[in-house]
C-alpha cells in the first residue's frame, strides 16, 4: 500500500525569502567571490588542482585545454565548460594577471578584445610559480579535502598559496547583490609588505604605503589620485584613476605626433576599439579638428597607438581633451570584497595581510608536523635497523629457526621464543632480551642483506643524524613562532628573488586634466530635419543652392550658426538642446543621424512638435497649446537652458503638449482650436496672455467632457483649410471670438 504523502503549509513569501537566499549564499560562497586565503575562486581553483592532478607541469608537454576543461568539469566543477575554459584562458592572459598561472599555448586572445580560439584548439599547462607556490605541499596534509559535487572524489577545500593573491592578481565577480573587484599588484612589494607586517603586526596603513606604493597594472598606465590610496586601502572601497602613458614625438615638417604607449587597464578588450572610435567622433564633431590622422600601431612587442596632428597643434591641450572625452582617463572602482571565515566581507589592505600571514603559519604549522610524524617514524625504523646490525647473528637464527613471519616478529617485538627453534646454547636466552618496536620489527624482516655491507651501516647511520637533525629543526621551528616566521619569510624572500618585476604602474599625484576649448570660427549653418527623425546640419550656402528639395524633403529646416544650440520641443512637454557642433556636418545628400542618437530625444516614447534654435527663438513669443484647451505666451528667451533636457511648459494631468510655434507679433495674428465632434473657435493670438515656461496656462477653448481637441493652428494672413467629416473648412473665414469660448460647429 503506498503510503500517503504529507503536505506541509507554509507561507509562500517564507518559502521564497529562504530559497533565494540559499542560492544568494551558494552564489557569492562557491562561485563569484574569492577566498581571502589563497585569492581563488572556486572554478579557479578545481582548474589549477586538477590540471595539478593530471601532472600538466611546467617541465612537461602541453595538454590540450579540451581535456583539462573536460576533466575539471567531470570531476570538481558541473558548471558548464565555457565558464571553466575562459577562467584557465583569463589565467594565462599575461595583460590581465599580473602573476599568470598558466603557461597557453596557441590563440589565447589579446589585448585588443580578440578572444581565445576554441578548447580544442588550445593547449595549457602550469607555470612553474603555480607549482611551487600554489599547489606545493598538498601531500602533507595542510589543507583540508571536501568531497566533490558527487562524493566521488577529494578536491581542496584551498589552496596552500604561499604568496598573498589576493593582492598580487587581484579579483573580479558579481554575485547577487554585491561585486568585488580588486586591482592587482606588484608581487615584490606585496610580498615586502607581508615581511613587514610580520615583523610588525600593529602596522598602520599609510606605513604600509611605503612598501605597497598602489595597484601595479599589467598593462601599465599612471594612477594620478596618490593621496586617495591611503584612504581606499583603509575602507577597502574607493576609486582609482588611471590613464595611459602618452608621448609626443616630432615628427617631419615640424609636425607632432601624440603616442599611446600604455592604456588603462580598463580599457583592455573592446574598449580600445571603443577608443579610437571615440577618438573618431571628436575629429568628426570638429571638437579635435587637429588630428589629421588616427593608426593602430599596436603588436606583440606592446600598445601604440599614433595620432598626427596638424602643424602648430598645441599637443598637450589635446592630450587634455582626450583625459576628459576619452577613456584614456578612466576609473577603476576598487571593493576589496572576499570570502574570509566562510563570509562575505570588505577588507582594507592590513585586514587581507592578516588574514594571508594567519593562513601561512596555519599552513607551516600543519607542514611541519607532518614532517615530524615523518621523520620520528624514520628515526624509530633507523634506530631498530642499527640495533639490529649489532645482533644480525642472532636475527639470522631466529629467522632460520621460525616456520612462519608470525612468530619471527612475535620473538623480535616480544621475546617470546616458544615457538622458535635455536642452533646455539645461550641465543634463546639472548632472544629473549629483544623488544623491537612493531615498525622496527617489520623493517628488520623486509631489509635487505646488502645493508649489511660496511659502507651501507655508514650511511645509515649519517642518514640517523641527518633524521635527528630534522626533527631538532621541526620541533624549533613547531615551538617557536618567531623559528616559523623566518621560514616563512625565508620562502617569501626566494619567491620575491626569482619571480619579482619591477614595477609598470607609475603612482603620481597628477593635476586634474583642463581642457581649453578652441573657439571655433563661427559660420552660418542650416539643420535639417526630415520626417523620420534623422537630423544633420550643412552650409548656408549649400543650402540655398538646394532650397526648394531641402524645404521639400525635410520637416524641419532651421537656419542658425555652428555655435548655436537646436530646441527639440516634443508632445510631452520636453524641450531636448542639441549644440549645433554636435550635428553631423556633411554633404546635403547625406543620410544624417537619428536624433535620438545625440540627444535626449526618445522617438519610441514623445513626438516632436517643434524644432528652432536659441538664436531663432530670442526676441520672439512662443504659443503653446495642451490637448486639454489650455493656452500661453512664452517668451523665446527662457528657452537658452544649458540642460539638455528641461520642461519646456507644465501640464495638467493626463494632458500632452499638442501645439508649439512661434508669433509673427502681427495684429490680424490669430489662433484656430477645433475638437473631434467639428467645434471651432478662432480667437486673436493677442488674447492669449504671456507666461512662464513653469505656467499651465489659460483656456483657449471651452472643451465638453465628451470632445477632445483635435488640432490647432496659428493664422497669420494666409490662407489654411482643414478637412472635417469629409468638408473642407476654410480656417481663415472663421468668425473672430473670445478665448474661451464653446466654438462653432462646423461639417
Amino acid at each position: 500500500m503506498q503510503e500517503s504523502e504529507q503536505i506541509i503549509r507554509t507561507e509562500y513569501s517564507e518559502l521564497m525569502q529562504k530559497s533565494y537566499i540559499d542560492y544568494a549564499m551558494s552564489v557569492i560562497v562557491s562561485r563569484a567571490l574569492p577566498d581571502v586565503r589563497d585569492g581563488l575562486k572556486p572554478v579557479q581553483r578545481r582548474t589549477l588542482y586538477d590540471m595539478h592532478e593530471l601532472g600538466i607541469r611546467h617541465d612537461r608537454p602541453y595538454r590540450k585545454c579540451a581535456r583539462i576543461v573536460g576533466d575539471t568539469m567531470g570531476k570538481y566543477h558541473p558548471h558548464g565548460d565555457s565558464s571553466i575554459y575562459e577562467a584557465l584562458v583569463v589565467m594565462a592572459q599575461d595583460f590581465k594577471r599580473g602573476v599568470p598561472l598558466v603557461d597557453g599555448h596557441g590563440n589565447f586572445g589579446s589585448i585588443e578584445g580578440d578572444g581565445a580560439a576554441a578548447m580544442r584548439y588550445t593547449e595549457a599547462r602550469l607555470q612553474k610559480i603555480t607549482q611551487e607556490a600554489y599547489l606545493a605541499d598538498l601531500d602533507k596534509g595542510v589543507v583540508d579535502f571536501v568531497p566533490n559535487f558527487d562524493e566521488t572524489e577529494k578536491e581542496p577545500e584551498v589552496l596552500p598559496v604561499k604568496i598573498p593573491n589576493l593582492l598580487v592578481n587581484g579579483a573580479e565577480g558579481i554575485a547577487v547583490g554585491m561585486a568585488t573587484s580588486i586591482p592587482p599588484h606588484n608581487l615584490s612589494e606585496v610580498i615586502d609588505g607581508v615581511k613587514a607586517y610580520m615583523k610588525n603586526p600593529d602596522i598602520t596603513t599609510e606605513e604600509m604605503m611605503e612598501y605597497i606604493k598602489g595597484p601595479d597594472f599589467p598593462t601599465g598606465g599612471i594612477v594620478v589620485n596618490k593621496d586617495d590610496l591611503p584612504g581606499i586601502y583603509e575602507m577597502g572601497v574607493g576609486k582609482v584613476k588611471i590613464r595611459g602613458k602618452v608621448e609626443i614625438e616630432q615628427a617631419k615638417g615640424g609636425r607632432s605626433r601624440i603616442v599611446i604607449t600604455e592604456i588603462p587597464y580598463t580599457m583592455v578588450g573592446a574598449n580600445i576599439g571603443k577608443f579610437l572610435m571615440d577618438i573618431y567622433h571628436l575629429v568628426e564633431s570638429k571638437k579635435a579638428s587637429d588630428i589629421v590622422d588616427i593608426s593602430n600601431q599596436s603588436s606583440k612587442e606592446g600598445i601604440r597607438i599614433v595620432l598626427d596632428l596638424k602643424k602648430g597643434a598645441d599637443a598637450e591641450n589635446l592630450c587634455n581633451l582626450l583625459y576628459k572625452k576619452t577613456r584614456l582617463e578612466d576609473t577603476f572602482g576598487v571593493n576589496m570584497l572576499a570570502v574570509a571565515d566562510g563570509r562575505p566581507e570588505t577588507m582594507g589592505l592590513i585586514p587581507i595581510i592578516r588574514h594571508h600571514v594567519q593562513f601561512q603559519y596555519e599552513l607551516a604549522t600543519r607542514k611541519y608536523r607532518t614532517l615530524l610524524e615523518k621523520e620520528l617514524e624514520k628515526k624509530e625504523i633507523q634506530e631498530g635497523l642499527i640495533a639490529a646490525c649489532d645482533v644480525i647473528d642472532l636475527i639470522i637464527e631466529i629467522l632460520r629457526g621460525s616456520k612462519n613471519i608470525k612468530d619471527a616478529k612475535d620473538c623480535l617485538m616480544n621475546g617470546n621464543t616458544e615457538k622458535i627453534r635455536f642452533r646455539y646454547k645461550g641465543s634463546e636466552a639472548d632472544a629473549r632480551q629483544l623488544h623491537f618496536t612493531e615498525r622496527q620489527a617489520s623493517a628488520i624482516l623486509e631489509m635487505r642483506l646488502y645493508r649489511l655491507i660496511g659502507l651501507e651501516i655508514e650511511a645509515l647511520l649519517k642518514e640517523h643524524e641527518a633524521t635527528l637533525s630534522n626533527i631538532a629543526d621541526y620541533e624549533e621551528i613547531l615551538g617557536s613562532r618567531v623559528a616559523m616566521a623566518k621560514v616563512i619569510i625565508k620562502e617569501l624572500t626566494r619567491f620575491q628573488k626569482e619571480y619579482g618585476k619591477p614595477r609598470k604602474t607609475a603612482v603620481e599625484n597628477a593635476q586634474e586634466a583642463v581642457y581649453e576649448e578652441q573657439k571655433a570660427e563661427e559660420t552660418a549653418i542650416v539643420a535639417l530635419v526630415d520626417r523620420f527623425g534623422y537630423v544633420k546640419a550643412i552650409d548656408a550656402a549649400v543650402y540655398e543652392r538646394n532650397k526648394e528639395a531641402a524645404d521639400a524633403e525635410n520637416r524641419y529646416v532651421v537656419p542658425c550658426m555652428n555655435t548655436d544650440k537646436l530646441c527639440v520641443f516634443t508632445d510631452q512637454g520636453q524641450l531636448h538642446t542639441v549644440k549645433a557642433m554636435d550635428l553631423p556636418y556633411g554633404k546635403f545628400r547625406d543620410k544624417g543621424t537619428p536624433l535620438d542618437n545625440i540627444s535626449n530625444y526618445d522617438s519610441s516614447g514623445e513626438t516632436m512638435l517643434y524644432v528652432g534654435s536659441v538664436g531663432g527663438l530670442r526676441g520672439k513669443m512662443l504659443l503653446f497649446a495642451s490637448s486639454g484647451g489650455m493656452v500661453k505666451q512664452v517668451r523665446g528667451e527662457e528657452f537658452d537652458v544649458s540642460k539638455r533636457t528641461t520642461a519646456a511648459t507644465k501640464l495638467n494631468e493626463g494632458e500632452t503638449l499638442l501645439f508649439v510655434q512661434p508669433l509673427a507679433g502681427t495684429e490680424e495674428e490669430s489662433v484656430v482650436m477645433w475638437t473631434e465632434k467639428n467645434l471651432f473657435l478662432r480667437f486673436l493670438a493677442s488674447d492669449v496672455p504671456e507666461k512662464k515656461k513653469g505656467a499651465v496656462g489659460v483656456r483657449g477653448m471651452k472643451i465638453d467632457g465628451k470632445d477632445s481637441l483635435k488640432g490647432v493652428c496659428l493664422l497669420q494672413g494666409e490662407e489654411k483649410t482643414v478637412e472635417a467629416n469629409g468638408k473642407e473648412v476654410a480656417l481663415h473665414r472663421l468668425r473672430l471670438a473670445n478665448r474661451d469660448g464653446k466654438g462653432v460647429r462646423k461639417a
